[in-house]
């Protein structure tokens, strides 16, 4: 079969709405079986999480309220990265500023998704630190929430109750717990 099955085509984009943390674009499209339309893409910014796991295997997570799902839960440290800043620096300076945990050493970049490639682009890279000390209080006042170390082995029953927020912390947990598994 000639060409890449099920791919769909673009013919152009507009840009609907910009600032500085999201892009709306509609993009010209045409699907696999023929039907051509504008189809909406929210494009976010590369996002870095800080996945840091101590000695007694407890996992270093903010536990928040998130406004726009009305629901509170456990979510790993991360965030936007900020324009020409390093994937991994941008990870170790929002746990900081979320926890007051400084990672310490160099980081394993553990992986990288795409959360939603339906309809977001939103480049994820999580980076795993087996150490961290704590420096201060959290600096973030917006990002306020419980600073908690929890342990791994409750990472099915959280996910299960629907209480780790957002796939960079679910995406991230159970990848760590299925890789350990093999190892």
């Amino acid at each position: 079969m000639p060409g890449e099955y099920g791919k769909w085509q673009t013919f152009g984009e507009r840009t609907v709405y910009h600032n500085r943390w999201l892009r709306i674009r509609l993009v010209d499209v045409q699907t696999a079986s023929g039907a051509r339309f504008e189809h909406h893409v929210v494009h976010l910014g590369p996002i870095a999480i800080a996945l840091i796991v101590n000695s007694d295997d407890e996992v270093l997570m903010l536990y928040r309220h998130r406004f726009a799902v009305d629901q509170w839960g456990y979510e790993l440290l991360g965030g936007l990265v900020e324009d020409g800043e390093d994937p991994a620096a941008t990870a170790a300076r929002e746990a900081l500023e979320e926890s007051g945990w400084q990672p310490i050493g160099e980081p394993e970049r553990l992986m990288g998704f795409e959360p939603l490639p339906g309809q977001v682009n939103a480049t994820t890279e999580v980076f795993l630190w087996r150490q961290a000390r704590q420096v201060g209080p959290p600096s973030d006042l917006d990002e306020l929430g419980r600073v908690d170390w929890v342990p791994l082995a409750s990472v099915p029953q959280l996910a299960a109750r629907g209480q780790l927020l957002g796939a960079g912390t679910l995406v991230a947990l159970l990848y760590y717990l299925a890789r350990a598994r093999e190892v």
